[in-house]
């Protein structure tokens, strides 16, 4: 029998087909987003929960990120894309004009919720529709955006030394500068605009934006370092401060690990401080790398997003 070959070449993309987002059928749009209310007398509702469990892990996160507030501590948003679908932007871009939350780091899938949404109020395409046809994820906007972004976002532009503005705080640029028609629903454009940090964590090949040919790893890698270096300096500053890893399994739990590694191995101050995972479901790496290996106070908090985030940012207000 013939041997089978071992070497096996990097497949060429140059034949891939794309066509516009506008074209494209999704499952999200803006007018299931949540809406931004005041919030009075919550208090009274958060301290009828049960002295218990759950209960009391929820006054305890609410008191630490007023604490944080108060002291000007950073309160840092670390998210997966399903916290986008959620239609929970508003609400958290609230937080942010508000100065509670101080920083915002995501994967990249996140990142292109945002930009979806800021371009035409609607993301989230219908997977098992266009994955039967080999048209899934190939938008031809948002790889344009994340190229150009990533080109801009790099510490070596072009072959000189530019600012390193990094991948997220360029995207969010690129949103504001194109004037997007629904920018104002973008968590990296409104960063950009607060001069709020935004960092985008990128693994290759988890994100459609890596299938096509006109993506250069080499620029989405180097601006995606920088974001993990601007990361590692909030880090550094997040004694007496709140981290919040929000619908992000494996990627962010991860970043947030060596961040935290290369805050202390330079010898920076990061000890008494407060994390909290929030997700559906309480998975390994959050628990052990968010919860239990980092601080000295770790919390978990399970339910969906578009009930628990709005349940904390009310209760975070009301005390406020």
């Amino acid at each position: 029998m013939e041997k089978r070959k071992k070497t096996q070449r990097p497949i060429n993309l140059s034949g891939i087909r794309s066509s516009s987002i506008r074209k494209r059928k999704n499952l999200v749009n803006l007018k299931q987003f949540a809406r931004v209310t005041e919030q009075r007398n919550f208090d009274t509702f958060i301290d009828s929960l049960p002295k218990l469990l759950a209960g009391n892990y929820l006054r305890e996160v609410i008191d630490a990120i007023v604490k944080a507030v108060h002291h000007r501590d950073h309160v840092v948003l670390a998210i997966g894309a399903h916290v986008i679908k959620c239609g929970l932007a508003p609400l958290l871009i609230d937080l942010m004009e508000r100065d509670i939350i101080t920083a915002v780091a995501m994967n990249s899938a996140a990142a292109i919720h945002d930009y979806e949404i800021s371009l035409i109020g609607e993301t989230s395409e219908d997977v098992a529709h266009s994955l039967t046809d080999g048209s899934f994820g190939m938008a031809t906007e948002t790889v344009d955006a994340f190229q150009r972004a990533a080109c801009r976002g790099s510490s070596k532009e072009g072959g000189r030394d530019v600012d390193e503005t990094g991948l997220g705080r360029a995207l969010g640029n690129i949103i504001i500068d194109d004037e997007n028609r629904h920018k104002q629903f973008s968590l990296l454009a409104n960063a950009a605009s607060l001069n709020i940090p935004s960092t985008i964590h990128t693994a290759i090949g988890t994100d459609t934006i890596h299938m096509h040919p006109s993506i250069s790893s080499a620029y989405l890698g180097e601006s995606s370092h920088v974001d993990f270096r601007i990361l590692c300096s909030v880090v550094t500053e997040l004694e007496g401060g709140v981290w919040l890893n929000v619908g992000s399994a494996v990627i962010m739990p991860e970043v947030f690990l060596k961040a935290l590694t290369v805050a202390r191995n330079l010898g920076r101050k990061v000890d008494d401080f407060t994390t909290v995972n929030m997700d559906m479901v309480q998975h390994y790496r959050p628990l052990t790398n968010v919860v239990r290996r980092p601080g000295k106070k770790g919390y978990s908090l399970t339910g969906h997003h578009e009930i628990m985030v709005p349940l904390l940012r009310a209760g975070v207000l009301s005390k406020l």
